[in-house]
């Protein structure tokens, strides 16, 4: 995707420096565009924690080559299994609910099993976290071709001049920043708008932390994609009055029944969804299936984050990114950053192999080696 009409990857190894791994410091988007460093495992960790990178499949990238950086940190160390297993939990640490995180150490760990040469585990883990983010923009671009054929589907039921736009409607952001490239809910998007077809989406401001207001929304400026900001509690509204065609959200991780857990509020979007007979799709890589987790509600992990983001919202004053407290200084907040949506009320999940029920059975027949 692009920024100022100039390409880029969410996350890339420097040029001129193998060592030096770059992101951009989503904290600050759409304000100011800044990249940040990683340079060893604690910046990698700090990164994933504090919200610099976010995204389900960005995070397991990060952590991808947070390894590669405890590699080379471990190389001169007589320990050094044990300072990767310490790095490992370290990474796994930091975000409880997005799966990828512990995919992407796990694939880094297989990969460094079949050699204890030091230079030979940084080569490994280098190449395998490269490995890992290409597969990634593989498997957006495929997850788009699958949501595409949703939206023409909708689009040449609903119109035949292609006057009247399909109006989606998103929750946080699943898009590329949450990625490396295309995103999971946004890749049908892209793809529909690029193959011509009239699209409109409504955008949620997604409290806390405004990741519909700051990323999606600036995301879709950037690739002049037709958009509506809305706060969070307009969705139901707009679904009654026949103004929402799609619902299409992302996925932090999905247990194997088809319960998706992402975004605190999507829960909500999907509850209005099915009242008002409006298709709720999940767009999702297979690395954010969890098969281990038999039940999502009951079990997927619920991440609880800083009270701070709640009573704080933050955004541009006079020139400035400042901090705005909203609420008595007293008061406490709780801040749950998922919610888990059953799979009774999830329409289809879309995959890189294809679309599916979100059920047991559903993912088996796309996805039998995950079980």
């Amino acid at each position: 995707m692009k920024i100022n009409n100039k390409h880029y990857h969410t996350i890339w190894v420097d040029d001129e420096n193998t060592q030096l791994i770059q992101v951009f410091d989503q904290r600050f988007f759409p304000h100011e565009i800044k990249t940040f460093d990683i340079t060893n495992t604690d910046e990698a960790a700090f990164a994933i924690k504090e919200m610099v990178v976010r995204g389900a499949p960005l995070i397991g990238v990060t952590a991808a080559y947070g390894m590669y950086l405890g590699c080379i940190e471990a190389k001169d160390r007589s320990d050094r299994q044990g300072y990767l297993t310490q790095v490992a939990n370290k990474l796994n640490a930091t975000r409880p609910t997005a799966v990828n995180l512990s995919w992407a150490i796990k694939e880094i760990q297989q990969a460094l099993s079949v050699s204890d040469d030091p230079d030979e585990k940084i080569a490994i883990a280098l190449a395998k976290a490269n490995q890992i983010k290409q597969d990634d923009i593989e498997v957006c671009y495929r997850i788009g071709q699958h949501g595409l054929k949703i939206i023409q589907t909708i689009a040449a039921r609903k119109n035949r001049d292609g006057t009247k736009p399909v109006n989606i409607l998103t929750h946080c952001n699943a898009g590329w920043l949450a990625t490396i490239d295309w995103g999971t809910a946004t890749a049908p998007i892209y793809q529909a708008h690029e193959a011509g077809i009239n699209v409109h989406v409504w955008v949620d401001e997604t409290r806390p932390r405004n990741q519909g207001a700051n990323l999606t929304a600036f995301e879709l400026n950037q690739q002049n994609v037709p958009h509506t900001l809305i706060n969070d509690n307009t969705g139901g509204h707009l679904m009654q009055h026949g103004m929402v065609d799609l619902v299409l959200v992302g996925t932090d991780r999905t247990a194997r029944n088809g319960d998706v857990a992402n975004k605190i509020g999507t829960y909500l979007k999907a509850l209005a969804a099915h009242d008002n007979q409006v298709p709720f799709y999940v767009a999702l890589p297979s690395s954010t299936l969890d098969c281990s987790i038999e039940n999502g509600v009951r079990d997927i992990p619920i991440e609880t984050r800083d009270e701070k983001e709640v009573k704080y919202i933050q955004g541009r004053v006079n020139g400035e990114i400042k901090s705005v407290l909203l609420c008595p200084e007293t008061t406490p907040a709780a801040n749950y950053g998922f919610d888990v949506t059953p799979a009774k009320y999830v329409t289809g999940l879309i995959t890189e192999r294809g679309v599916c029920a979100a059920s047991e059975e559903g993912i088996k027949q796309l996805f039998p080696e995950k079980f």
